[in-house]
This record gives C-alpha cells, structure tokens and sequence, in this order.
C-alpha cells in the first residue's frame, strides 16, 4: 500500500471531492473537514485493505479501480464504481470488521480517519462531521438494503419454481425423484 499524507482542505482537493458522487451534494466547509481527516491510499491486486475481525476506524471511498468482500473465505461482493462506500459497518456499530475487502488490480482508494476528530478544532465541527457521516451512510444502506430486497425476492423466485419443477417431477416420475434426493443425501 502507498499512502499519502493527511490531505489539505484546499480547493482543488475539494472539486475533486464533489467528483464523487456520494458528495457532490454536500457543503464545501463539510468536504473540508472530511479532507483533514483523509489519506489516498493505493493498493496493488491482492492487496488486503479491510481484515475481517479488525477494529480498525477507517471508512473508504473507492476512487478507481475494484475490491472484492469476502466473509469467511466466500466472495460477498465486488465494487467497482467510482464514490462506492465500503468499511462504513465498523464505524457505525464500533464492532470489529465483518468482512475482508481485498483489492482486485490496482486500487485507488480515499480513507477517512474516523477516529481522528480530534483535528477538527471545536464540538461543533465535530458534531457536523459526525452528521456528514451518518448522512452518507444512511443514503449508502438505503441504496444497499434496496438491492438485498430485490436479490432475496429473485432468490425466493427462484426457490418457488425449483419447488414446482420438482414437485412436477417428482408427479412424473415418483422413483426417479426417490432415487435423486436419495443420491443428493448421500453425497452431502
């Protein structure tokens, strides 16, 4: 991994902010108080950025490239879309990570220091920034719990026509359909 210094809360740091889409609607005085708290981070293909079970507090914005998560070994998702939010559970419920992200290629990632509040020089600037985050996170798992409805909807489809087609099956051919479940409980 490469890292960079803190960032600066100058201009162009700024426009670059608002190039991402999770904060282009969002006050130039919030953008600079995320910049202070922020790194750009680089990774090459394998690389770990999250580790399940750490208690880590970043928080990243993907800016190019992809990261796949996995949980336990098994591929959750991959992400490959500029602004993408990832690491954000952590932040949230203070427990450890849930997931591993890797990086697939060469990835470019915007990371925010949760935990460096300190740099910011009053409650009030605080409070924003912690209001920011909840902003973002709010809209990111508005976004993902949309998705996992459609997915678990497609995946119950997909269970009730199985469940036709077997039990059609089964009507079709009452030994055949003994002898595959049969086959499938000794395999397992």
């Amino acid at each position: 991994m490469i890292e960079s210094k803190y960032l600066k809360d100058n201009m162009q740091n700024i426009q670059r902010l608002l190039e991402i889409p999770a904060l282009k609607h969002f006050e130039i005085k919030n953008l600079a108080k995320l910049l202070r708290l922020s790194k750009i981070r680089e990774y090459n293909d394998g690389e770990v950025i999250i580790q399940e079970g750490d208690r880590d507090p970043w928080l990243y914005f993907l800016l190019k490239g992809k990261v796949v998560i996995k949980k336990e070994g098994f591929d959750i998702v991959s992400i490959d879309k500029k602004g993408e939010i990832f690491g954000e559970m952590r932040v949230i419920d203070s427990l450890s990570r849930s997931a591993s992200v890797l990086s697939e290629g060469k990835t470019v990632c915007l990371a925010v220091d949760t935990s460096a509040q300190e740099k910011l020089s009053s409650d009030e600037k605080k409070l924003d920034f912690l209001l920011l985050l909840y902003r973002i996170f709010a809209e990111y798992m508005s976004i993902r719990l949309r998705l996992t409805n459609d997915e678990l909807v497609a995946a119950k489809r997909d269970a009730k026509e199985a469940r036709k087609e077997l039990e059609q099956f089964k009507k079709e051919q009452p030994d055949a359909g003994k002898t595959k479940i049969l086959t499938r409980t000794i395999i397992k």
